[in-house]
């Protein structure tokens, strides 16, 4: 008796494993982005005198993120200055003596030392940079490199909004047949135990990734639900939900495609 009902049991085992279905959901690590996200870059060629801000810090609109040294504009700027007041001199001399061909010639070196001066003093407007938009500082520290040269165009921040984030899946290659734009999911950080955030996938990208030895396709998603606790850069696990599928298959998959590509390579 006690046989026929190990058999029986083993039976009803196989029988449900083989036809019973559930829920297949793809998992993979996350990061949240803001939606935008700015850059900062350096105005001229200069160094940094002071830089408060950090990663992490939550700014607003307006507020300073560092100060470029302006002392060579500013000595730049007086000599221009000079020079176009020494011009005009020169072009009232002229039409003294009603010399045009001179008098013509430092109009236009007037002109020029104008040029120049407002050239400085926009630059100068510039030597002060503060935060686009109220966000987050999401990368750039130069607390301990003040004075570090900076060349124009250089990346100083990167700043991202407090609202509208979306969810960067970094979904396997083996799982990224089963995950297709508009379907549901959630994301859970560890950063806000208790919490999970519903979301849905809007766009996969075609082109897969290397890191950390796997391959990877980022799959976007945007969040349905937020909170004030939200911020770029938070990592955690999402999961995709990729429709039903039997339980024998979901929970094998994985090993026994794994199993099958080493076999194809191996057999000649």
């Amino acid at each position: 008796f006690a046989m026929k009902t190990v058999v029986a049991v083993a039976l009803i085992m196989i029988v449900f494993f083989l036809f019973a279905k559930g829920d297949h959901r793809v998992t993979a690590p996350t990061v949240l982005e803001g939606i935008v996200q700015r850059a900062v870059e350096a105005p001229f060629n200069g160094y940094m005198v002071e830089a408060p801000a950090r990663p992490g810090d939550v700014v607003k609109n307006g507020s300073l993120l560092c100060r470029l040294d302006d002392r060579e504009l500013k000595l730049e700027r007086l000599k221009w200055s000079t020079q176009k007041e020494q011009f005009l001199k020169q072009y009232s001399e002229a039409m003294a003596k009603h010399d045009r061909a001179e008098a013509l010639i430092n109009v236009a070196k007037t002109d020029q030392a104008e040029a120049q001066v407002k050239l400085i003093d926009e630059q100068l407007s510039r030597a002060t940079i503060v935060a686009p938009f109220d966000g987050i500082v999401t990368s750039g520290d130069f607390s301990q490199s003040l004075g570090t040269p900076l060349e124009r165009g250089q990346v100083l921040f990167e700043v991202a909004p407090l609202k509208g984030y979306r969810v960067i899946v970094q979904v396997d290659e083996r799982d990224i047949g089963q995950v297709a734009v508009g379907q549901k999911g959630e994301l859970v950080l560890p950063s806000i135990p208790g919490r999970s955030f519903p979301l849905t996938v809007t766009r996969i990208t075609p082109i897969s990734t290397a890191m950390e030895g796997r391959n990877y396709f980022r799959v976007e998603a945007n969040l349905q639900q937020t909170s004030g606790q939200l911020r770029p850069g938070m990592e955690g696990v999402g999961k995709i939900n990729a429709g039903r599928a039997r339980l024998i298959w979901i929970w094998t998959h994985e090993v026994t495609e794994w199993l099958s590509l080493k076999l194809w390579s191996w057999w000649p």
